[in-house]
């Protein structure tokens, strides 16, 4: 049972390639974000496997529910930067 969740570690560790080349070759800002999220939401998944493989579940679940508050504050935080309106400011002379 562990080397199947290990193998599932391995292919999702795989997986995250995916992501991670939107994040680099994004056309835009929103998508390189949405590549981050998604790279994110698949670490979760992967810090929890990799703690079940150790035997630790309970002290890997806590990382990763800081990982994720950290993640979806930081998403917020650069929505919020992106959404809000610019100010021009001219000084005339």
């Amino acid at each position: 049972m562990d080397s199947f969740f290990l193998y599932s570690a391995v292919i999702l560790t795989a997986i995250i390639v995916v992501p991670a080349y939107r994040v680099m070759k994004g056309p835009t800002v929103f998508d390189r974000l949405v590549g981050t999220n998604a790279i994110a939401t698949k670490t979760i998944v992967l810090i929890c496997l990799i703690g079940y493989v150790f035997g630790r579940i309970d002290m890997f679940i806590d990382i990763t529910l800081a990982y994720a508050i950290l993640g979806f504050i930081g998403s917020l935080t650069i929505a919020k930067y992106f959404s809000s309106e610019k100010v021009d400011v001219r000084f005339d002379d």
